[in-house]
């Protein structure tokens, strides 16, 4: 398993104390009685990916972790909380989304599932319904799946615009979404706007133009829909080129529905993630395991449209850094549960119950660049995931169970 940038370049792991001979502040708290507890630190407990301890204890100070080891060494505190022999990992990171919207698609679905092909072009009807809809109503979705995804134990989230197609409705999306995450990308290039439909090359010129200077204050990344019916090879170069040069850093859907030019744009590009990956070629795969581009995969897609599965075990043995996200979104993959989609991925993408685990925390981590997430180390956030069950492989052996029974956010129990 790829233990991903997120890994290699994280100071926190060797610099912070993580014996019980380190001082410790007595009014840190420390959650001991942990079966089994992820750090995805190699380093630490059995010297795997997961770098899983047994009968482990954690110890939080503030926002951060402090400690970890056996839970008999741990050290002396103030506040204990006795974890009754569960498994705690990382909470999860989720790294794709796109949960500024209004309405839904239960009809395309139910098409769909009766046997209509899935296309790009049902954007639309929620483009429409987004514009329809006051800055109230798309807050008050947002954060009901929010808080969804919360209660199963995503204590991270990226999301993204794409849902307004103009000026005022991408920056206004953008605004939404800052209040209520860092990690928010301007997707202004989801498909071209009805308005365009004419004059693509319009649209494009207006992605990268009048719209994104409303949208870069609002948001760290850019994202491009690179596919058939969506944006070819040379206009996402021109809408990600525009973006870095106002100082957002690329993200790309990449080869989704058919073979394409996104993934080695990606690599290109120097993209954080190539997002979905589902028909690759070998050089696809080569450029991935030779860059720093995260393949994040997105098996709530397929499962929701029966379309082919992505691969995930081709891309882990070349040494490629992959990463699970749901793409929570109103048409293709309308889950915030990213417990189903490690058990989709390992029943139905060749993934083992560990690497699973870590690309749907470190790996989302990578793919965010984000060091301080998606992982239990000394320096780390100390963002938690309590599961009703002995050993994270739970959460693909069982599988639709709500085994989240605490989420821990930035040192404080909010589930």
């Amino acid at each position: 398993m790829n233990t991903g940038p997120a890994a290699r370049n994280n100071p926190a792991a060797s610099s912070a104390p993580t014996s019980a001979n380190s001082a410790v502040a007595t009014t840190a708290t420390a959650i001991v009685n942990i079966a089994s507890l992820v750090t995805n630190d190699p380093s630490l407990g059995d010297g795997s990916p997961l770098g899983l301890i047994q009968d482990a204890a954690v110890v939080i100070e503030g926002d951060r972790v402090v400690w970890v080891g056996a839970s008999s060494k741990a050290p002396a505190t103030d506040n204990g909380v006795d974890a009754g022999g569960r498994a705690v990992l990382p909470g999860f990171v989720d790294s794709h989304s796109h949960l500024v919207f209004a309405g839904d698609r239960t009809a395309e679905f139910n098409a769909r599932m009766s046997g209509q092909a899935y296309a790009a072009g049902g954007i639309r009807t929620t483009v429409a319904a987004t514009r329809a809809a006051s800055d109230a109503d798309l807050e008050r979705n947002l954060t009901r799946y929010l808080d969804e995804a919360l209660r199963q134990g995503t204590t991270t989230f990226e999301t993204k615009s794409g849902y307004g197609l103009t000026v005022e409705d991408e920056a206004r999306s953008l605004r939404i979404a800052a209040a209520h995450t860092d990690e928010v990308t301007y997707l202004g290039a989801h498909i071209v706007s009805p308005d365009h439909a004419d004059d693509p090359a319009a649209y494009v010129e207006l992605v990268t133009g009048e719209m994104l200077d409303a949208c870069a204050p609002y948001a760290r990344w850019i994202d491009v829909f690179c596919e058939k019916g969506a944006f070819d090879g040379d206009q996402a170069r021109a809408i990600l080129t525009a973006g870095r040069a106002k100082g957002l850093h690329p993200r790309v859907h990449a080869n989704q529905l058919s073979y394409g030019p996104g993934v080695q744009l990606a690599v290109e590009l120097d993209a954080a993630s190539a997002d979905h990956c589902t028909h690759l070629t070998d050089a696809d795969v080569d450029a991935l395991a030779s860059g720093d581009t995260v393949a994040t995969l997105l098996p709530g897609a397929e499962f929701s449209t029966r379309a082919r599965w992505p691969d995930a075990r081709r891309l882990l043995d070349a040494g490629v850094t992959v990463a699970l996200s749901t793409d929570c979104n109103p048409g293709s993959s309308f889950t915030s549960s990213v417990p189903f989609c490690v058990a989709l991925a390992v029943r139905d993408m060749g993934m083992t119950p560990d690497e699973a685990v870590w690309s749907a925390t470190a790996g989302g981590a990578a793919a965010l660049r984000r060091t301080d997430i998606g992982r239990l180390t000394p320096g780390a956030r100390a963002d938690l995931t309590v599961l009703d069950a002995p050993s994270p492989v739970h959460l693909a052996y069982r599988p639709g169970v709500p085994l989240v029974t605490q989420v821990w956010r930035a040192g404080k129990r909010v589930v």
